[in-house]
């Protein structure tokens, strides 16, 4: 539950606390340009994990429940990975509360709800973080076939349509790369291979969001916009959150690109396919954490969430940017992210576009990046 400060000695204490860590990371602190320093990441993470527990749960477990059960979601997968035991009481009420969620069709979402298939994806992450002792087995499994139940399979319009092997948010809406990603993530994570028929059919749709003309990619858009990066959606006419170019092509911009590339390595696609070389080549040339290119500050914890799992995919410790400087990237990426936490331990972003005005989200958000600096 949130404090609001007054006069309380919680208050004063927190104020002091902030300033003594000021000063400390004012002396810690690396120059400009140099990487974050693993003591001030760690307590980065120990701070906002503390303002997870501490201030944005609710005492039914949840964490921002006016937006469904993702964002608790989210905020237990971040807790577990930052090093918080799925035992501990907070966690324990968080998965009580998305438990409460489960459907008779394997879905954990709200009923009625418009976007099923986020939150069960989600959800499923969530509780696989938890399955230390395999006591969400069976859930995990209903789950795992509920979001694969409502992938574009071909069934409906066929392996040419520019819907095949994508996720929406719910069941057989529009598709799009970030609810498909979602899903590519989730099975992985849930023990599936890059095999899996589900990913394969998914990485068919990936393929086509990538402003990349080849045998994998025949729709007209990437012919206006070759540039090698990855936008929205080919469906419904096609769609890029960044817009569109002179010539009427798609935008590519950094999320969307670290979320085609993340998802391409989960299905197998080797490091020197073409599909991957150019969404490396494009990821290159945009190189840096200060916003999400195409985007400027909107979505930009996601962007920065996402590119912490691509670039852990990549499995080199180092990114070459377009001029060929080496990037030690989890320490760059450590230090933008530390460089934005407010004082009390979270983060938001002032771009609301999203839901990223939300704390718990975007701490999550946070977190999830840093637990992947180490």
């Amino acid at each position: 539950m949130s404090r609001s400060c007054g006069q309380s000695s919680w208050c004063s204490w927190s104020r002091i606390t902030w300033l003594v860590l000021v000063v400390m990371v004012g002396c810690a602190w690396p120059p400009s340009g140099r990487a974050a320093a693993p003591t001030l990441r760690d307590a980065a993470i120990t701070r906002a994990t503390a303002f997870l527990i501490e201030q944005g749960q609710e005492p039914d477990g949840s964490f921002s429940p006016q937006a469904g059960p993702a964002v608790t979601a989210l905020a237990v997968t971040a807790l577990v990975e930052s090093g918080i035991s799925a035992d501990h009481e907070a966690v324990s009420r968080a998965v009580g509360y998305l438990l409460s969620f489960r459907q008779p069709d394997g879905g954990i979402h709200r009923p009625e709800s418009g976007v099923a298939n986020y939150e069960t994806a989600i959800a499923l992450m969530a509780l696989v973080a938890c399955n230390t002792d395999g006591r969400h087995a069976e859930t995990i499994t209903a789950a795992q076939q509920y979001i694969t139940g409502i992938q574009w399979d071909g069934g409906e319009e066929g392996r040419a349509s520019p819907n095949y092997g994508g996720a929406g948010y719910g069941s057989h809406q529009r598709p799009d790369l970030s609810n498909t990603a979602f899903l590519v993530e989730a099975l992985r994570t849930a023990g599936a291979g890059e095999d899996d028929p589900a990913i394969q059919r998914a990485l068919v749709f990936v393929s086509r969001t990538q402003n990349l003309e080849g045998p994998h990619n025949t729709l007209p858009f990437a012919t206006k916009n070759p540039d090698g990066g990855f936008y929205y959606t080919p469906a419904n006419g096609g769609e890029s959150q960044a817009g569109t170019t002179p010539a009427g092509g798609l935008r590519s911009y950094g999320s969307m690109t670290y979320a085609g590339l993340k998802s391409m390595i989960y299905a197998g696609v080797a490091p020197d396919d073409p599909r991957v070389v150019a969404a490396t080549e494009w990821l290159r040339r945009h190189y840096g954490f200060a916003e999400n290119p195409g985007m400027a500050d909107a979505g930009l914890f996601y962007y920065l969430h996402t590119a912490s799992k691509a670039l852990d995919a990549l499995g080199s410790e180092t990114f070459r940017d377009a001029t060929g400087t080496e990037h030690r990237w989890r320490e760059e990426l450590a230090a933008a992210i530390i460089a934005r936490q407010q004082p009390d331990g979270s983060w938001v972003n002032e771009n609301p576009r999203w839901f990223e005005g939300d704390a718990n989200l975007v701490t999550s958000y946070a977190l999830l990046a840093l637990s992947r600096c180490r």
